[in-house]
């Protein structure tokens, strides 16, 4: 089996998890994995950047929903790292429609609906990087090592 590779993914909690006061329980189940956060940072999304973060679904009838939702109010953008960060976040929030993820996991146990569904992830490496880039600035990550780590 290979070696789990420590990474930084980016984490973006949406206005109907900032509205509805489900940060802290999202951002406890990603700690409890063993995530690390290294940038936090409450924000509104502009039109403009939302259409940057969403510029490969442009064209696609439910863009101009996602722009809005994403714009309505306020959001909690997050860099996580741990092992395999990029993975274990996308199992731990479940399939992007709320009516086919898991019990258990963020979307199946608290989202309502396809575009409110509380969360986004970054899927790749590469959106990792590019999103990341879009919401924080190099002098924003912190490093420190947690006190729990030896079991990670």
């Amino acid at each position: 089996m290979a070696e789990e590779v420590s990474e930084r993914t980016f984490v973006l909690l949406k206005p109907d998890a900032v509205k509805r006061g489900l940060c802290g329980e999202i951002l406890q189940r990603l700690e409890r994995k063993g995530l690390t956060v290294v940038a936090a940072r409450m924000m509104a999304v502009t039109p403009a950047l939302a259409g940057r973060h969403y510029f490969e679904h442009k064209g696609k009838p439910f863009y101009d929903g996602l722009v809005q939702h994403i714009t309505s109010g306020p959001v909690l953008a997050l860099a996580l790292e741990g092992r395999s960060a990029i993975s274990v976040v996308r199992l731990l929030i479940g399939a992007t429609n709320p009516l086919a993820a898991a019990p258990g996991t963020v979307r199946g146990d608290l989202a309502t609906a396809m575009t409110p569904n509380l969360i986004h992830a970054s899927d790749s490496p590469t959106s990792a990087k590019r999103e990341l880039e879009l919401f924080f600035q190099p002098g924003d990550y912190q490093s420190y090592t947690r006190a729990d780590q030896e079991f990670f």
